[in-house]
């Protein structure tokens, strides 16, 4: 999932998943208790492990402000991080994210389904059966025929694309269905590996099997769509709901307002509270504005939940503590280099930007080691089975994150450009840190003469820039800035995304290195028929290294954030399901 995953992936969802340990992380050091709070709230870091505020309170309207807009918000499309959490306002899946801080949230419960699948044929097939009183907003049920009808839509890339792709891959690895809207079929029976014998039945075929398959179900990509009110590339403008609040509007990079679904049954519905009477979010491009009007009490939370930027950080951590939370998310922040854009289809070439590469001030650029996280030696984050946060191939933390100009010069030389070349640094224009960090690297790069201007695209257009290997190369970006969280917690979760060949795509492409190496594929199908965790997990270590020695990446650091609730909230904690962010459905306000 990239964040907003970054958030896509959340990527991130990334993407999206981490686990208890990197939540318990306390960084900014104060007391988890009522004597840090300010104004009422309840305490700094109370949200970590525990429910603030709890309460079963119905009324009133939750605020979200952010400065970035979702990729989209079609389920099928949407792959921000905080896209996924909220888009269970107006979705539901056969199965979802137990509502439990930490990693208890992690647990796989039913949602539209009375029970966890039935496996059968070694792994191949998944039966569920569906709850009653599921519905539409208009009143209509929702039936399995729609939840496949959901899933079938990410088979049209060419219409819909930019979503996670897992379910193409594990239900369809030979590609032979070619998706709703061009199925040519007499019968009309869409995907062969999904059958539907009733309403209520639901029946799931893999080739092979996968041990993940039912994380990928909880995805809002595994989310019905009623085909009567399928609008294609417009969907995600007004996406109808099964969930239980509804779109009342929408104005893209501007504004959403939610209200109740009145036909959402509270009792086919254990995971959603639906507390608020109505929800609201509002988008900004001053990040900073954003921050000193959530201190000011305008908004309650920040949708993308980045953190609070420098400018608003002391003034929060010195008179609103208790309002804060602290923890690391799961995601990783790095630079990517396409390996069609010359000269870094030279592996030297991408070796001499790592080493040339200040760590420390990169570190410092998203905020330092409280609000930016630790330095990142390699691009498998902890809590994800095969993670070695000591592996440290270019000796990172051997140089405590200090640049080595002489190992840079000496890529250069060994790449034929020993005085140096011109690249083009990819940016998000709305994320202060991250354009921060930008200049962080082109400035260190500009001591061994590696030239690098800076281009600061729309964050909201992501997909069609970055996420295009046609526009990536036409730009010339040498190098992209971006941020990912694991959209399940495996490596498979994580890093497949991000650099197996097989997950190149032509738009919403999130292999922006577009690395495809046989060896690391192959890595990656032997973790997947793996049914031992720990053994898969041994062997995602060895696809790491592999990803490391390809030099296709530069990390910076594993994430933290500075995570701001309003003191009207309740029931907010960080969820590891949604990769540290407040879990969305659960939250309440005081009116």
């Amino acid at each position: 999932m990239t964040t907003h995953r970054t958030s896509k992936r959340r990527l991130a969802a990334g993407t999206a998943v981490v686990l208890a340990a990197m939540l318990t992380a306390t960084a900014c050091g104060g007391k988890d208790d009522k004597k840090d709070g300010a104004g009422g709230a309840p305490g700094f870091n109370a949200g970590i492990g525990k429910v603030v505020n709890a309460s079963d309170k119905k009324g009133g309207e939750l605020k979200f402000v952010g400065t970035q807009d979702a990729d989209s918000w079609d389920p099928a499309r949407g792959y921000y991080g905080f896209m996924w959490d909220f888009a269970r306002y107006y979705t539901r899946q056969l199965v979802s994210f137990k509502p439990e801080p930490g990693q208890a949230s992690t647990e796989l419960v039913p949602d539209l389904a009375t029970a966890k699948a039935e496996i059968s044929d070694g792994g191949k097939t998944y039966k569920y059966t569906l709850k009653n009183d599921v519905t539409w907003e208009d009143g209509s049920p929702v039936t399995a025929q729609d939840i496949k009808y959901g899933i079938e839509r990410t088979w049209a890339q060419d219409v819909i694309s930019g979503g996670p792709v897992y379910l193409m891959q594990v239900l369809d690895p030979k590609k032979e269905y070619k998706g709703p809207y061009k199925d040519t079929s007499a019968d009309k029976l869409g995907l062969k590996a999904i059958e539907t014998p009733d309403a209520k039945t639901i029946i799931f075929k893999l080739p092979q099997p996968n041990g993940d398959f039912e994380q990928m179900l909880a995805m809002p990509a595994a989310s019905p769509v009623k085909k009567e009110k399928d609008t294609s590339a417009k969907y995600g403008l007004k996406p109808f709901s099964n969930g239980p609040y509804k779109i009342d509007s929408y104005a893209p990079n501007k504004s959403m307002k939610l209200s109740r679904n009145a036909n959402w049954k509270q009792s086919s519905d254990t995971i959603r509270k639906a507390l608020p009477d109505t929800i609201s979010v509002t988008f900004m491009t001053n990040a900073d504005d954003m921050d000193k009007r959530l201190l000011k009490g305008d908004f309650d939370i920040d949708i993308n939940a980045t953190g609070i930027g420098q400018a608003a950080r002391t003034t929060a951590l010195r008179k609103h503590k208790g309002n804060l939370d602290n923890g690391q998310t799961g995601f990783i922040r790095y630079a990517v280099f396409p390996k069609t854009v010359a000269p870094f289809d030279n592996i030297e070439c991408r070796k001499a930007v790592i080493y040339a590469a200040d760590k420390k001030s990169l570190q410092t650029a998203r905020g330092g080691p409280q609000a930016g996280g630790d330095i990142a030696p390699n691009m498998l984050p902890a809590g994800i089975k095969g993670s070695d946060t000591s592996y440290d191939p270019y000796e990172v933390l051997k140089n405590d994150g200090k640049p080595n100009l002489e190992k840079a010069k000496a890529a250069l030389k060994a790449c034929g450009k020993p005085t140096g070349f011109k690249t083009t640094i990819a940016v998000r224009n709305n994320k202060p840190v991250e354009v921060a960090t930008a200049v962080s690297l082109q400035n260190a790069l500009k001591q061994v003469g590696i030239d690098a201007q800076v281009d600061q695209f729309d964050g909201a257009q992501t997909s069609g820039i970055i996420g295009s290997p046609k526009v990536v190369k036409e730009k010339g970006y040498g190098i992209i800035i971006m941020g990912w969280g694991a959209d399940f917690p495996t490596g498979q979760g994580f890093s497949q995304p991000l650099v197996d060949g097989r997950f190149i795509l032509q738009s919403g492409n999130n292999n922006f290195s577009e690395l495809n190496d046989p060896a690391v594929n192959k890595l990656f199908d032997q973790a997947i028929a793996e049914t031992d965790p720990a053994k898969a997990g041994e062997v995602y270590k060895q696809m790491n290294q592999k990803v490391s020695e390809a030099a296709v990446y530069l990390p910076f650091v594993y994430d933290k954030t500075i995570t701001w609730r309003s003191t009207r909230v309740t029931n907010a904690y960080l969820a590891d399901a949604y990769n540290g962010r407040y879990d969305y459905a659960s939250l309440g306000v005081v009116k």
